[in-house]
This record gives C-alpha cells, sequence and structure tokens, in this order.
C-alpha cells in the first residue's frame, strides 16, 4: 500500500496520519491539499499557504497542491482531483487516506469518486466516538486553534481558541467536539505526526461567505 493522505492542516487529518504511521498501515508517502489560488489559503480552513507546506516539511512529506478558483464549481473541483488522483496512481498510490468520522454522505461520494482511478478510500477514523476521539488527541500531544468557525452554531468568541480540554468543556451541546459537522475548523501546530511545533500567532478575525476567519501567521 502507498498511501496518499486528504491533508486539510486540521486535527482530524493530521491525527489519521499519526495513527496511519502508528499502526504501520501501508507506505504513507505524500499529503493532498487543495487551496484557493486568489487567496493562496487552505480552501475552507482558510489556513495560509506558508503554515500549509511548514505543516508538510515538520510532517516529513512531499505535498501536492491542488488549485482552485474562488468561486469553484463542483465541475472545475472534480475535474481537478481527478486529474491530480490520474496522476498519483500513475506514481505508484494505491490508497488515499481521508479523516472523516460519521457523515455517511461524504464518505459514499469520496468512495464514488474513486471508483476505476486505482484508488482505495481509506477512513482509519471512520465510526470512532468524537468526544473519546478528540480528548485522545488532545492527551496524545496534538495542539491546534479553530480557524474557521460556522457562527450560526458555533459562538464567534471561540475564533482562534486552543483545541484543548478548556475548549472541550465549555462546547454547547449542539457542537459536535471534533466539529466534523462543519462547525468548526482547525490549524494544527504540533503533535506526534509533526517532527517540531510550529510557532503560530492570532491575526486578523473577518466574516466572509457566512462564515468567521480567524488568520494565523508563522512567527518570523
Amino acid at each position: 500500500m502507498k498511501i496518499l493522505v486528504s491533508w486539510s492542516s486540521g486535527k482530524d487529518s493530521a491525527w489519521m496520519l499519526h495513527v496511519l504511521r502508528r499502526d504501520g498501515v501501508g507506505d504513507v508517502a505524500g499529503l493532498l491539499t487543495s487551496v484557493n489560488e486568489q487567496a493562496q489559503r487552505v480552501s475552507m480552513h482558510g489556513v495560509r499557504e506558508e503554515i500549509l507546506r511548514a505543516q508538510a516539511d515538520a510532517a516529513g512529506l512531499p505535498l501536492t497542491v491542488v488549485p482552485l478558483p474562488y468561486p469553484c464549481s463542483n465541475d472545475i473541483y472534480e475535474a481537478r482531483m481527478a486529474a491530480v488522483v490520474a496522476r498519483a496512481a500513475e506514481d505508484g498510490f494505491t490508497h488515499v487516506a481521508f479523516g472523516d468520522l460519521f457523515l455517511e454522505d461524504i464518505r459514499r461520494y469520496r468512495e464514488e469518486k474513486l471508483q476505476g482511478t486505482g484508488l482505495t478510500p481509506l477512513f482509519p477514523l471512520w465510526g470512532l466516538d468524537t468526544a473519546t476521539l478528540a480528548r485522545g488527541m488532545i492527551a496524545g500531544g496534538l495542539r491546534a486553534r479553530i480557524a474557521c468557525l460556522d457562527p450560526k452554531i458555533t459562538p464567534r468568541e471561540y475564533i482562534g481558541a486552543a483545541f484543548d480540554a478548556a475548549l472541550l468543556d465549555r462546547l454547547p451541546p449542539a457542537i459536535d467536539p471534533c466539529g466534523e459537522r462543519g462547525e468548526f475548523h482547525t490549524c494544527v501546530t504540533a503533535g506526534p505526526m509533526l517532527s517540531r511545533p510550529l510557532a503560530i500567532e492570532p491575526g486578523d478575525v473577518v466574516e466572509r461567505d457566512g462564515f468567521v476567519f480567524g488568520d494565523l501567521t508563522l512567527r518570523q
């Protein structure tokens, strides 16, 4: 097995990378991320590309970036991802690993799009209890900050907050502890999947397209 990891810059994909390596599941050989080509930020999470590349360097893995226009139609997204998947198969990759936890429609979509490509989807964290998983990540040394949130569900004051036990203790009951329904997204700064912690500083907070983003920069 030669595995390409779908990397969002957040906690779930980072923990998945740790689990794959810890459990000796094949040869984890690369990271795959989509980026808003205008803003040069990770799609949805809003994390700067410089942080994304620092994460990949600390993970010791090559990074494949899929540039996406903004706004991006589903047809363009699928065409660009299909091209990357085809190249990955040509390069000997056999599997793509995703950090999905319990959303059946997302899993089904990934499985359908990968049919016949030569790449098999993996879901190493699938079905795990998210409350237990979230606390296990933190106990295992993962460090992250909330980089994006949906203010219709998650209080705005949580933007930039550390993903830690104190945060989990005060999350409203309607919010999944891992934010699996899009309640919030994180940026990983340290953990057993990275060779060194990243020094991150919070910046401006903006609202765009109904989401709140907290800018993060690498400390110089």
